[in-house]
């Protein structure tokens, strides 16, 4: 079957990936991913100990470790019969290539998701993107392929082209949709861009260096027949050509979708070597899938789901303002407030703009060795600030990793039995009714002297905290050790004095 098409190089479409290019360094964002992508690729390619410098690269990244055992564990290794609780024996039953191609699927998902703007279309294309990705694991699961990693990221590539338009070039791609109507877009991209959203993806992937097979997964196949000289490339982007054409199809979670996939199924199943019934069942388990993972697609929001998220949507925008309006205020009056006057407005700031249940602030008094609450905002707060307190001596929970790494932890669920070991006994027996939480830690010079401690209760059954809010809750810190550090010499000279 026919390679990887030749891009061809038009003045005009040169100037496409020119300003595309431009636009990716403007932002910041990829610079991050390519270094991801070199380190991942390295350890996929290295000869002398490349099992051991994958083990690094993914336990380099939390998210990408949980990741890898949850893979190394699930029903589909599970003939290897045994518990894997390391990153090692991972890579030794799913071979480095598996997990090189998850790492890759993983990271281009993080990074897009890090850079997205202000544009649904942006949103919606990602998702589609991710939504392919768990179509095709799942057909490639029903396969019995070796890798079916690489499927998911061939797949997800597949979406690349529209993805980095609607991200990067969002002028252009909101003028060819007003051009193509309910039609075919790439006609217009051609025209207007002088590439198709095809050869944008490709040109995109190359750009980055990803593997020739990756490359060659990501051309668009027509349903059919196998010829004679088929093979895993050809095989790989007939699965992710029907992969993205069901996301767009899934998209709206209506019967015209579920039809269309049906007919997909079809077309395809010569191509994948699959009985069509069997691809509509895989496709159904994606389905569930993406009914929890996602988070704007219709699929994922029935119509009383939506009016949820739209109300937490708004409530979260206004959450912005008030934190973004607090920070201003504490800027204004660092010069002249006390440490606990700036612990007081931070807690304040935090507690309105994040809607927590119950906001603390905990100082640390090294004379006795404790932590103990000072302040307290929300329910109960005035019955469970006087029992917040606990031995300021090391112990391997989240609130002194937190405390330890100076970095603002945020904890998605506190009831998970696998993070009970990480939580303390203090905790437990005081805050327990917390569904999530934040640690916002205090520290100069090195030391921990308090933390800001929020949480959310059962009122708020999905929480998340965007780039902006983890921006804010780091000024509002910065902003109170600052007051504390210039506190810090003046009580000494007092002292000495």
């Amino acid at each position: 079957m026919n390679q990887t098409a030749t891009i061809e190089r038009s003045p005009k479409a040169d100037a496409t990936l020119a300003l595309l290019w431009e636009r990716i360094r403007r932002r910041g964002d990829m610079p991050g991913f390519t270094k991801a992508i070199n380190a991942i690729l390295a350890s996929m390619r290295g000869e002398d100990e490349r099992d051991f410098s994958m083990t690094q690269t993914v336990l380099s990244d939390p998210v990408l470790t949980q990741k890898v055992l949850r893979l190394a564990n699930s029903g589909m290794y599970s003939a290897f019969g045994q518990r894997i609780n390391t990153v090692s024996k991972a890579i030794l039953v799913l071979g480095t290539e598996a997990i090189g191609h998850l790492a890759l699927g993983l990271k281009l998902i993080e990074e897009l998701s890090k850079s997205t703007p202000d544009s649904l279309q942006a949103h919606i294309e990602m998702e589609k993107a991710v939504l392919a990705g768990m179509v095709a694991h799942q057909v490639a699961a029903e396969a019995a392929t070796r890798d079916p990693e690489e499927a998911v990221v061939c797949s997800i590539l597949h979406s690349l082209g529209r993805m980095m338009v609607t991200f990067y070039l969002p002028e252009h791609w909101t003028l060819m949709q007003q051009a193509a109507g309910a039609g075919d877009i790439d006609p217009i991209a051609i025209a207007q861009l002088g590439l198709s959203l095809e050869q944008i993806g490709r040109a995109t992937a190359e750009h980055w260096g990803l593997p020739r097979n990756l490359i060659a997964g990501m051309r668009r196949v027509e349903p059919g027949l196998r010829g004679a000289d088929f093979g895993h490339d050809d095989w790989l982007a007939a699965l992710g050509t029907m992969a993205s054409q069901c996301a767009d199809s899934l998209w709206h979670g209506d019967e015209a979708g579920a039809e269309q996939v049906k007919l997909l199924a079809a077309g395809f199943a010569p191509l994948i070597g699959i009985e069509p019934d069997n691809i509509v069942g895989a496709i159904e388990k994606a389905k569930v899938e993406a009914a929890a993972d996602l988070s704007i697609a219709p699929l994922a929001n029935p119509p009383e789901k939506r009016a949820r998220a739209s109300a937490v949507t708004r409530l979260r925008e206004a959450g912005n303002k008030i934190l973004l309006n607090g920070v201003a205020d504490m800027r204004d009056a660092a010069a002249t407030a006390t440490p606990g006057q700036m612990v007081s407005m931070a807690i304040e700031t935090a507690y309105h703009g994040l809607s927590f249940t119950r906001a603390f602030g905990f100082l640390r008094n090294r004379r006795d060795g404790r932590y103990t609450a000072k302040i307290g905002l929300g329910d109960n707060t005035k019955t469970l600030v006087p029992k917040l307190s606990f031995d300021d001596a090391y112990e391997p929970n989240v609130f002194f990793a937190s405390l330890g790494s100076d970095r603002v932890i945020f904890i998605e669920n506190a009831r998970d039995p696998k993070f009970s070991s990480k939580l303390p006994g203090w905790w437990k027996g005081t805050l327990s009714e917390a569904r999530c939480f934040v640690i916002i830690p205090l520290c100069t010079r090195g030391e921990p002297v308090g933390f800001i401690y929020g949480d959310w209760d059962d009122r708020f059954p999905s929480v998340y905290l965007s780039q902006t809010e983890f921006s804010l809750l780091n000024e509002l810190r910065a902003l109170v050790v600052k007051s504390v550090e210039r506190r810090q010499p003046a009580e000494a000279v007092a002292s000495r004095a």
